[in-house]
């Protein structure tokens, strides 16, 4: 059997009819080019999640109050109370697994010196927040424990507060600024980390010791949140458990009885918000695969005509000695050709469709090799399944019959 010969034989039965042949390709093009577009917008979507989520920090693992019930009245997280530093303590001396632990308590109001003021939100930390949140000191110097200790009233500050505050270009070290009411000294300046992806200024920060703005500006016993890091992603549910566990035993929390609190990991969050974009990725690519599937059926269709138009031409190859098996052949052939065809464009034109949409729209896009791959795979499959039925009838006409066809 000369598969050569076979294939030259398909192809220009392909040429002979170009224009019927290319619209037929069409229905796989648009449906391979569909399906690796969708894919890589749900993939770079995916990304962009956890790009943002690791912007919050190291390994970061989030404590914050949760919802409770007093009277019959359910109140939400940020009316609660349940946090307190003896929390704080206990998780930093005892958690396993975490490296670095901050308590959080803020506080938002009007920041003001000379003639200029603006709103901002003066967050009180421990020295090890930097770490946490990836923040760095530019100018000048980080707060020391023995400012928490003494309740100083000195600050750090982003870009966007001496932007805002010193708009001559004044050195803000050294300044002494108000925040409401209460004075704070800058003694040093964060690294700009600019806008994340959630369209948030990182640089319009204030971090004070945590003591000094839970004891001279808010005059309260318990904190608003903590922050934590784990030594490693792989280790982050253990720290998380760890924590659970001390801060039940502090809060006298029998079992069964629900928490007070909550704890949620960086890796917790990437999870749940790349499960809604793995939904909508798949929704894209099956609609994106209905396409596919119309181009195959399409295949099946002008296969069967192409059939019908060249019965005498069949029973003339069979009369002079083709056997069933090279007829079968010679329009599965044809159809893979189209199948495959096809898809090499659309596999081009789909990876272009992607850049297109990443430079034009600005759309967070990742191709995939593995989508490619499938995409392509698929397609192929497509034509050896939908033109399997028409290349077996043709196979099997009778050439006496057929010699008679008009």
């Amino acid at each position: 059997m000369n598969y050569g010969n076979l294939i030259k034989i398909s192809f220009r039965a392909l040429m002979n009819n170009r224009l019927r042949g290319f619209l037929t390709m069409l229905g796989v093009i648009i449906g391979v080019a569909s399906v690796i577009a969708m894919l890589a917008i749900g993939q770079g979507s995916k990304a962009s999640i956890k790009n943002q989520i690791s912007e919050m920090g190291s390994n970061l693992i989030m404590i914050q109050p949760g919802n409770g019930q007093f009277g019959g009245v359910r109140l939400s997280a940020s009316s609660m109370q349940t946090l307190k530093l003896a929390d704080y303590q206990r998780v930093a001396n005892e958690a396993q697994y975490i490296s670095r632990c901050s308590p959080i308590v803020s506080s938002s109001g009007q920041i003001i010196y000379g003639s200029n003021n603006a709103p901002s939100t003066v967050t009180g930390v421990n020295t090890e927040y930097l770490e946490i949140r990836q923040y760095k000191v530019d100018q000048g110097e980080m707060f020391t424990d023995d400012d928490i200790k003494g309740m100083k009233k000195v600050c750090v500050v982003g870009t966007t507060i001496v932007k805002n505050l010193f708009s001559n270009g004044e050195d803000p070290l050294g300044k002494v600024i108000r925040f409401n009411k209460t004075p704070f000294k800058i003694i040093g300046v964060l690294e700009s980390k600019g806008y994340n992806s959630m369209g948030m200024d990182q640089d319009d920060i204030i971090l004070a010791p945590y003591s000094t703005v839970q004891k001279r500006i808010l005059a309260i016993t318990y904190i608003n949140s903590i922050f934590a890091s784990a030594i490693s992603e792989e280790l982050t549910d253990a720290a998380t458990e760890s924590i659970s566990a001390i801060l039940r035993e502090n809060h006298k929390i029998r079992e069964g009885e629900e928490d007070d609190f909550h704890v949620r990991s960086q890796e917790e969050l990437a999870t749940m918000m790349s499960s809604t974009s793995d939904i909508m990725t798949i929704l894209l690519a099956c609609i994106a695969g209905i396409s596919l599937l119309v181009g195959g059926i399409g295949i099946m269709n002008i296969m069967y005509v192409s059939v019908t138009e060249r019965t005498r031409e069949i029973g003339l190859r069979m009369s002079i000695g083709a056997k069933d098996t090279h007829i079968l052949l010679q329009f599965l052939i044809e159809a893979i050709l189209i199948s495959v065809t096809g898809g090499l464009i659309g596999v081009i034109l789909g990876i272009g469709s992607a850049a297109m949409i990443k430079f034009i729209i600005g759309w967070p896009v990742q191709v995939q090799l593995f989508s490619v791959m499938i995409s392509f795979l698929v397609c192929s499959l497509t034509g050896v399944f939908f033109g399997w039925y028409p290349a077996k009838k043709a196979s099997k006409l009778d050439p006496i019959e057929a010699l008679r066809y008009e």
